[in-house]
C-alpha cells in the first residue's frame, strides 16, 4: 500500500504548534486523515481554517477523558505538544487505553528515559508500540548510527555532531529546555560507562571536521541530545557524545533569539544542517552524514513515516517501547525520505 492509499486517520496532539503543524500537513500530504487535538479550541479553529474539513478536537494532557475523546477512531497518534515531561506520559497512557501505535517528537532526555522506564512492559502488554524521540534530535540520529554500524553487534564510541548554521527555537524548544533544565537542578548530563551520569563542569569547545560544505567549524563537546538515550537503548555502546556548533548553540542560549520564519512555501527556515556520525570500534571506523533544510520541519516526515510503517506492518516490532532504529530498517528508512534528507553511509 502506498502512503497516498492509507486512508488512514491519525490524530496530532499539539497540532497547532510548530512542529505539529508541519505534522498535520505532512500527513495529508501522505493520504492520512489527521485529528487535531490540543487544548487552545483558539487555536484549533485558526489550524482549521488553514486545512478546511479538518477534523479538530479540544483535549488537554490534564484531562484523560478528553485525551480518549480525542483519540477516538484514530489509528495512531503522534504527540507533538512539549514539555514532554507533561505531556508524554497522559498521551501514552490514551494510547494504550485505545490500543494504538504511539509516536512522539521528544527531544528531552529525561522524558524519552522515562518512556522507555516506566511504559515498556505495559506496551507490550497492550499489544501496541511506543516509539519516542522519532524525530531529528534521537530519531535521526540513532537511525544514521544504526545503518552506520551496519553488521557491527555493539561499538566502543558513538559520535554525533550537529552542524546547524543556525537556531531559531521555538515556544516549545525554550519550555523544554526550561523543565528539563529544573529537572537536572542545572546541571549538565552526558552518557558514558554505559550510563546518564549528571555533572557541573564546563562543557569543552573544539574542532570538528565536517563534511563539505561545512567544513571545520568550532562545536560545543557533550551539548548532549537525545540520541543519549535512543541508541543504547538497542545499540550495545557504552560512549555516546553529542555536539553542536557554537553559534547555534549560542543562539539556542540566547533569551532574544526570535523564533524560526518561514521563507519557502513548506512553512520551513533558513536554517540548514549537516548531522556527522562517527562510530568506532576497536580500530575501525564507520560513518554516516545527513544534510538537510530546518530541524522542526524534517521531524514530521520523520514521524510520519514512523506511523506509516508501524500501520502497515513494517515494523520490526509490534509492542513495547522502540526507538527508531530499533523498530525499523534503519537504512530503508532514510532511503525513503530522500526528498527531505541527503544521506550517505561511509564504511
Amino acid at each position: 500500500m502506498s502512503a497516498g492509499q492509507t486512508g488512514q486517520t491519525v490524530a496530532v496532539f499539539g497540532a497547532y504548534g510548530h512542529t505539529g503543524r508541519f505534522v498535520v500537513a505532512e500527513l495529508l500530504e501522505r493520504g492520512f486523515v489527521p485529528i487535531a487535538a490540543g487544548r487552545d479550541a483558539g487555536k484549533l479553529r485558526e489550524l482549521a481554517a488553514a486545512h478546511p474539513g479538518l477534523d479538530v478536537r479540544q483535549a488537554s494532557a490534564e484531562d484523560p477523558a478528553s485525551l480518549d475523546r480525542a483519540l477516538a477512531g484514530a489509528a495512531a497518534v503522534v504527540n507533538t505538544a512539549g514539555p514532554f515531561a507533561t505531556t508524554g506520559g497522559p498521551v501514552i497512557e490514551a494510547a494504550l487505553r485505545a490500543g494504538i501505535p504511539y509516536v512522539d517528537v521528544a527531544a528531552e532526555i529525561e522524558a524519552n528515559a522515562d518512556t522507555f522506564t516506566r511504559y515498556a512492559d505495559r506496551a507490550r502488554a497492550a499489544g501496541t508500540v511506543v516509539i519516542p524521540a522519532m524525530a531529528f534530535f534521537g530519531g535521526l540520529g540513532d537511525l544514521l548510527v544504526t545503518a552506520a554500524m551496519g553488521d557491527w553487534a555493539g561499538a566502543d564510541e558513538v559520535h554525533v555532531a550537529y552542524g546547524l548554521n543556525s537556531w531559531h527555537p521555538t515556544a516549545g524548544t525554550r519550555a523544554a529546555g526550561k523543565v528539563s533544565g529544573e529537572r537536572r537542578a542545572g546541571r549538565r548530563v552526558r552518557y558514558s560507562q554505559g550510563a546518564l551520569r549528571y555533572h557541573d563542569d564546563a562543557l569543552p569547545t573544539l574542532k570538528w571536521s565536517f563534511p563539505e560544505p561545512v567544513g571545520t567549524r568550532e562545536v560545543i563537546g557533550e551539548f548532549t541530545m537525545a540520541d543519549v538515550v535512543t541508541v543504547p537503548s538497542h545499540l550495545a555502546v557504552p560512549e555516546v557524545r553529542t555536539y553542536m556548533t557554537v553559534e547555534a548553540a549560542g543562539q539556542l542560549a540566547a533569551p532574544d533569539t526570535p523564533a524560526p520564519t518561514a521563507v519557502d512555501a513548506r512553512g520551513r527556515s533558513a536554517q540548514s544542517f549537516l548531522v556527522d556520525v562517527v562510530v568506532r570500534s576497536g580500530g575501525e571506523e564507520r560513518r554516516a552524514v545527513a544534510s538537510g533544510q530546518d530541524i522542526y520541519a524534517v521531524s514530521a516526515p520523520l514521524a510520519v513515516e514512523a506511523v506509516h510503517r508501524v500501520l502497515t506492518g513494517r515494523a520490526r516490532t509490534a509492542a513495547g517501547v522502540v526507538s527508531a532504529g530499533a523498530a525499523f530498517d534503519a537504512p530503508g528508512f532514510l532511503r525513503a525520505l530522500s526528498a527531505h534528507l541527503s544521506v550517505e553511509l561511509r564504511g
